[in-house]
């Protein structure tokens, strides 16, 4: 049965997804919101097609590990016979002659370890959603295959006519194969793809060393930090929510959609979480992303997301092709919420570029130009904080003032007063600080409810939502305020299934939710751990963190009776969660030195 058991794998620009056989799953050229040449996950239950096997003959086990520190995927094959083969999977990235190179490509070595082992290769892509390649053109040493918007070739060390006509072969010595741009293979393939291997080894593990990471849980936030750095288009530095569609977040839900975006939300969690690591290059990479987008914007409108080259038109639609996750549609490309008005984005553009004007780390520290751009960012959030919006959650259907978003809207002008003051404006101090003071005041008498002794979700209702939650992370709220500690007894008791948490528990375009939201489970362990119930938060985060796949990371949802997962993966927001608790929760180095 098809599982999000996956192992990513990826080079930042393009990444594939490699199930528990060892076979490419999901994978989109030239990008990640493009065609899926890997498109299985979402075929059914037995697709015939969209997948790239490597397989054993009489295998009788499978056993897959990442290279240390790296995103390089190593599955042991075994058979019955004491023959085995090891497979290296990766996408080359590593700095040549002064450049990130990083292809649209994929290689694969075939390495036999023991006895006689016999291999069958299986290359089925598909085209156009689901659909077949135009045409297959075989060389002495290579496939062509042509997509609709690009050419790709396999180049392999392997024999030609026995890959292409997927026939059983013994492997006697290591195999190389390189599908990538549609061009002559420069120099030996074998030695260049194993000094590719060599450097992409070396590339990845540099930029780990590189990280300030916590004394417990290393190997998990070392896992999520690079799998949070695979969805970052390194191009323009986009970071998309997932690297999947269509995942639905319970089974016949209907709730299937289009995470292969960058979600302002999103990507000012993964950020943040990357900052406490200090992998500054996710973070300037995404503010320069986030520059064009305001000034794109022109002091006006900011979609809560856009494409990875920025893009404002996403445009959703079905693709009938692919029956979509256990047959589980619609399959849905593009993403409607990129027509929505969600406030929130105001605080999140400048949460994260305010980080600029502080860091001397940053190759580009902001000055007064870009304070002057930003604020026409916070001029938004001051227009905006009390009308209505869809909220974080993306309602389709309806609209209230949420206190969440409002939240944020105050967090923009609290934190343009942070770097006026940095800046020597006291002018535009004084004005952000008067501005985030009207704002809290408005949420303090509007979403407080005196009655049922909590913050609510909207200005408007009394309803509970796991958001309201980060009014702690954006300390707008303390851990000892009365009002913060009812909310969580309220939001626990009402919100909470065992070691899951909902967003929320009224009926929305859908229907109610059946599935909890993994992030929301770290937000309730943040709280726990800040409000004094650190032993709670612990055994909490370390439930949280057996439910991860075989890989180390999560999905964006889980059922909380049988633990299993759903929506789109993996999901930024939950690897935002661990990297966040891991750090909160660890012991300090201090302790064993």
């Amino acid at each position: 049965m098809t599982t999000l058991d996956l192992w990513p794998i990826g080079n930042c620009q393009v990444s594939a997804l490699v199930d528990r056989a060892g076979r490419f799953v999901w994978g989109c050229v030239p990008r990640v919101d493009g065609d899926p040449l890997f498109s299985s996950l979402l075929g059914g239950e037995a697709p015939e097609s969209g997948y790239w096997g490597i397989a054993l003959e009489d295998s009788v086990s499978i056993e897959q590990e990442y290279i240390r520190n790296t995103p390089i995927l190593v599955t042991t094959h075994r058979d019955s016979h004491g023959g085995a083969i090891e497979v290296i999977d990766f996408c080359p990235r590593f700095q040549r002659e002064g450049r990130t190179y990083r292809p649209v490509a994929f290689a694969r070595i075939v390495r036999p370890i023991a006895g006689s082992p016999r291999v069958r290769i299986a290359l089925r892509p598909t085209c156009g959603w689901g659909g077949g390649c135009r045409e297959q053109v075989g060389g002495s040493n290579h496939l062509r295959l042509l997509l609709d918007t690009l050419a790709l070739r396999l180049t392999t060390t392997a024999p030609i006519a026995m890959v292409q006509g997927e026939h059983a072969f013994r492997v006697e010595r290591p195999l190389h194969f390189f599908l990538g741009p549609d061009e002559s293979f420069q120099g030996d393939l074998a030695s260049t793809v194993d000094l590719m291997l060599y450097r992409t080894t070396q590339e990845w593990q540099g930029w780990v060393r590189g990280l300030a990471v916590p004394l417990e849980w290393q190997e998990v936030v070392i896992r999520c930090a690079i799998t949070l750095k695979l969805c970052q288009h390194e191009e323009t530095g986009a970071i998309v929510a997932a690297l999947t569609t269509s995942v639905p977040e319970h089974a016949g839900s209907q709730r299937n959609w289009d995470y292969r975006f960058c979600w302002i939300r999103d990507a000012y969690y993964t950020v943040q979480a990357l900052n406490r690591l200090g992998a500054l290059d996710v973070l300037e990479g995404y503010l320069g992303y986030l520059r064009n987008i305001v000034d794109g914007a022109r002091g006006g409108h900011i979609q809560p997301l856009y494409g990875v080259l920025g893009e404002a038109q996403l445009p959703e639609r079905i693709e009938e092709a692919l029956p979509g996750y256990r047959g589980m549609g619609p399959v849905r490309v593009g993403n409607q919420a990129a027509e929505q008005i969600q406030h929130d984005a105001y605080g999140q553009i400048v949460l994260c570029s305010v980080h600029a004007f502080f860091d001397h780390r940053l190759f580009r520290q902001s000055g007064v130009e870009d304070f002057e751009a930003l604020e026409r960012v916070g001029e938004r959030a001051w227009a905006y904080y009390d009308q209505p919006d869809a909220g974080l959650w993306e309602l389709r259907t309806r609209q209230s003032v949420h206190t969440y978003s409002s939240a944020m809207c105050w967090a923009a002008c609290d934190r343009l007063a942070n770097a006026a003051e940095r800046l020597k404006l006291p002018e535009r101090e004084r004005l952000w600080s008067e501005r985030a003071q009207v704002i809290r005041d408005r949420i303090e008498s509007a979403a407080w409810r005196e009655e049922t002794r909590r913050m609510s979700a909207t200005f408007g209702g009394d309803d509970l939502d796991a958001s309201v939650l980060q009014l702690l992370d954006l300390r707008f709220l303390e851990a000892d305020d009365p009002r913060f500690l009812d909310t969580l007894v309220a939001i626990e008791k009402g919100l909470r299934r065992g070691s899951t948490m909902l967003r929320y528990d009224t009926e929305d375009d859908f229907g109610l939710p059946e599935t909890a939201f993994n992030v929301c489970t770290f937000w309730l362990i943040e709280a726990l751990f800040l409000t004094g119930r650190s032993d709670e938060a612990r055994v909490l985060f370390e439930e949280m963190l057996s439910r991860c796949t075989a890989a180390g990371l999560l999905s964006e949802d889980i059922d909380p009776q049988s633990g299993e997962l759903w929506g789109n993966y993996p999901q930024t927001y939950s690897l935002v969660g661990m990297i966040n608790c891991a750090a909160m929760l660890s012991k300090p180095w201090s302790s064993i030195r």
